[in-house]
């Protein structure tokens, strides 16, 4: 995984937009909710991504992945490090966290976003 191809997989997904927060975050959003974090400079690998809780266990058990900061509480991880995932992993956990989000959303929402 690079910042491209994140960024890639993340727009990827169905209604989903990207913008800027607080001066140097680029997020991924569906409906104006979050569902992925990254740095505006691509030579900064650090993610964050909403997980199950499951997975929250497993994730921040292995080396460059971290409950994130004000998250945390929220099942939210930071991946530090491109390689702390395979490439397959990467698109599980993308996919994961936006269909997280995504299924909190009002009902006419996913219904839209199902037509798009």
């Amino acid at each position: 995984m690079d910042f491209d191809k994140l960024r890639d997989t993340c727009l990827s997904f169905p209604g989903a937009t990207e913008g800027l927060k607080w001066e140097d975050h680029l997020c991924f959003m569906v409906a104006e909710k979050m569902f992925g974090i990254t740095s505006v400079n691509p030579e900064e690998e650090g993610v964050s991504l909403k997980v199950t809780p499951e997975d929250f266990d497993e994730l921040i058990a292995r080396p460059h992945i971290f409950p994130q900061a004000y998250m945390a509480h929220n099942k939210w991880v930071r991946i530090e490090k491109y390689k702390a995932l395979k490439e397959k992993e990467w698109q599980y956990y993308l996919r994961q966290s936006y269909d997280i989000i995504r299924s909190k959303l009002p009902k006419k929402i996913q219904r839209q976003l199902d037509e798009q």
